[in-house]
């Protein structure tokens, strides 16, 4: 990877495409480096790395495709994504692998090599045959010692597989490798950080969900500095461990996290809001909500919406402090930013999305362009386009 410029990285949710109606043709690619594609899953019992939902990933069939095409042909996301990187080359695709619902299937793989085995090979695999520039890990968390061992085992086992396999590619390949990293300290001092870093391309920083229904005082959700827990005091402990600011991107909210009878930041609250798709979160672009006032933290970096009548806060970062945040990464050295996920901005439009309180969308800026603008240009390296060895005869030819 080239040092010039800033990561701009965006995870891309193959759920997406339902009720949400984003389908990869909305990717702001012109705002993006990297996309994480969300997610794959793991089996337990044998540490395969498998597709959530094929229908999505790979048998959708998007305008311009064919019904009539010979041979074992791919189609889905995965397809659109793939012509995405053929227009736009500096965009580079990465599976996201495990998240919070598939984390748990992670613990008895890290910690066991036969399992670590099948994990690596089958994820480099989904690589080949997808046309994917790397791999995502999203291990949420490890709980004792062992798992972080095993953690650091595995990313080990997949650098040196990444690098085979794009050894065999030529000149001028490399594939990724990079992991969601916790910003709670319970979590992220359990890790094995140095030996962890020694594999990672980078860090995406998950920098939210400080605050929201699991506590008992209402608070912000994604603040820089102050508060119980702070991405700058996350970043700082990572930081002390070795990891280069370069390496490190911040995570970004494109949701905000609902309190209701409330009076705001700091203070009691009980249960939560409606919300866009669940209960207590709603969209940025749904945001702020009609009848609310906004304010802002410039000490903090953060902003929250206020509802007087129905007492309602909604933590979430408004157009100033994704300026800020562009600000803090560039005053800092960091690697750039990262955004969960992709549908949540503002910027285009949902055709046949329904509609109605916390689904209506509200005006402004896509904060993943204004973070972009504030933040410096963008790092511009290829991506690659070559996968003779997919499964799919179309992907072998690279989508003609």
């Amino acid at each position: 990877m080239s040092n010039e410029g800033k990561y701009s990285v965006g995870y891309f949710v193959n759920w997406g495409i339902y009720g949400r109606k984003f389908p990869p043709s909305l990717i702001p690619v012109q705002d993006l480096t990297h996309i994480l594609y969300a997610f794959a899953n793991v089996r337990p019992d044998t540490g395969e790395v498998f597709l959530s939902d094929v229908w999505a990933d790979k048998d959708i069939h998007y305008p311009g495709d064919s019904w009539n095409d010979v041979g074992n042909n791919l189609y889905g996301n995965f397809k659109a994504i793939y012509n995405l990187k053929k227009a736009n080359r500096q965009l580079k695709v990465l599976l996201s692998i495990g998240g919070w619902t598939y984390s748990p299937s992670f613990h008895p793989v890290v910690v066991n090599p036969i399992l670590r085995s099948k994990f690596v090979e089958s994820s480099v695999q989904l690589l080949e045959d997808y046309g994917l520039d790397g791999l995502d890990v999203d291990y949420e968390y490890p709980s004792n010692d062992a798992q972080a061992l095993g953690y650091v085992e595995l990313l080990k086992e997949m650098r040196a597989a990444l690098d085979q396999h794009a050894s065999v590619k030529g000149a001028g390949c490399k594939f990724l490798l990079t992991i969601a990293a916790p910003c709670g300290p319970d979590n992220y001092k359990k890790l094995r950080v140095a030996d962890m870093d020694k594999s990672l391309d980078f860090w995406n920083m998950m920098s939210y969900d400080f605050s929201g229904s699991w506590d008992s005082i209402a608070n912000h959700q994604a603040n820089i500095y102050g508060g119980a827990i702070s991405a700058h005091e996350a970043l700082t402990w990572y930081i002390g461990q070795g990891v280069a600011r370069n390496k490190i991107v911040l995570g970004i909210p494109l949701y905000g996290r609902s309190f209701m009878n409330t009076q705001g930041p700091g203070s009691v609250f009980s249960g939560v809001g409606q919300g866009t798709w669940e209960a207590g979160s709603y969209d940025y672009r749904a945001l702020a909500l009609p009848g609310s006032f906004t304010y802002r933290d410039q000490d903090a970096i953060a902003s929250w919406s206020y509802d007087p009548q129905k007492r309602e806060m909604v933590s979430f970062d408004n157009e100033d402090v994704a300026d800020w945040k562009g600000q803090y990464i560039k005053n800092q050295g960091l690697g750039g930013s990262m955004f969960w996920e992709l549908s949540g901005d503002k910027g285009s439009p949902r055709e046949g999305m329904e509609t109605g309180p916390g689904k209506d969308p509200q005006s402004g800026r896509s904060l993943v362009t204004i973070v972009k603008d504030a933040m410096g240009g963008l790092e511009s390296s290829q991506n690659w386009l070559i996968y003779d060895n997919s499964s799919f005869d179309n992907m072998k030819k690279g989508m003609p």
